[in-house]
Formats: C-alpha cells, structure tokens, sequence
C-alpha cells in the first residue's frame, strides 16, 4: 500500500472527500515527525510506538575493499507495533 492508496482508504472509510483525507493523512504524518524531532514518542494503543533510539558509533567495513570505516553515532526513528496489531497479522 502506498500513501495514495491510504488516502483512498481513509476517504472511502470515512465519506470525506480525497482531498480532505489528504489533508487528514499529511497531519498525521506531520504530528508525528514533528514529536519524534522534538524527541518525545507517539504512543498509539493497541496499533504502536513510534520513537527515536540512539545509534552509538561503531566500526563498519567496506565489503568491496575490506577497509575499515567510523560509522557516527545518530538517531534513528523505530517503531513498536502494539499487542493488538501483532495478534492480528499473525
């Protein structure tokens, strides 16, 4: 499923139109991009955990030359699915 297959899911779920569907799919994402860089976490019951671990740095290899690279530390988004969710795909 792509976004413009979510937009079409949620308008047809909810009798807005695309383009207010759009609007509502775009907050969301923008909600949640805009905690995560805050550093807070988005806790969704029973669908998920969206957070940012941080990556410590670490030595990598280049698998081409076998030579040795400095991986820098960074943070990384991560998701958590919830209890439901993994009932319901397994």
């Amino acid at each position: 499923m792509i976004k413009s297959d979510l937009v079409d899911q949620v308008a047809q779920r909810t009798g807005l139109t695309k383009k207010d569907s759009a609007r509502a799919v775009d907050a969301l994402f923008e909600a949640i991009r805009e905690e995560l860089q805050n550093g807070g976490k988005v806790q969704l019951v029973g669908f998920g955990t969206f957070e940012v671990k941080q990556r410590e740095a670490r030595i990598g290899r280049n698998p081409k030359t076998m030579e040795e690279i400095r991986i820098p530390a960074r943070r990384v988004p991560v998701f958590r699915p919830g209890k439901e969710l993994r009932d319901s795909v397994t």
